[in-house]
């Protein structure tokens, strides 16, 4: 189940911004980019972070998975309380 990525929405958002504002000067413009690069690596920065958060999540759900899995399998085995009074 993949969601687009929240770099992709933030881009996105951030060109649909960009493109919406009125033109400004050239010493504003510089400095409105470098704003904008910055706020950008801060979003690619935290991106990353999440990235790797969801995949350690994703790694723990599947061992949790695989215990419920065996726990089952062995209860099954063991007459998984069928024969309670």
């Amino acid at each position: 189940m993949r969601h687009p990525s929240l770099l992709t929405l933030a881009v996105c958002a951030f060109a649909g911004v960009a493109v919406l504002l009125p033109g400004n000067s050239v010493g504003q413009a510089d400095t409105d980019d470098l704003k904008f690069q910055r706020a950008l690596a801060d979003v690619a920065a935290q991106q990353k972070l999440i990235s790797e958060n969801q995949t350690k999540i994703d790694e723990k759900i599947a061992a949790v998975e695989e215990e419920v899995r065996q726990a089952r399998i062995y209860a099954g085995r063991a007459g998984g309380g069928q024969n309670k009074k």
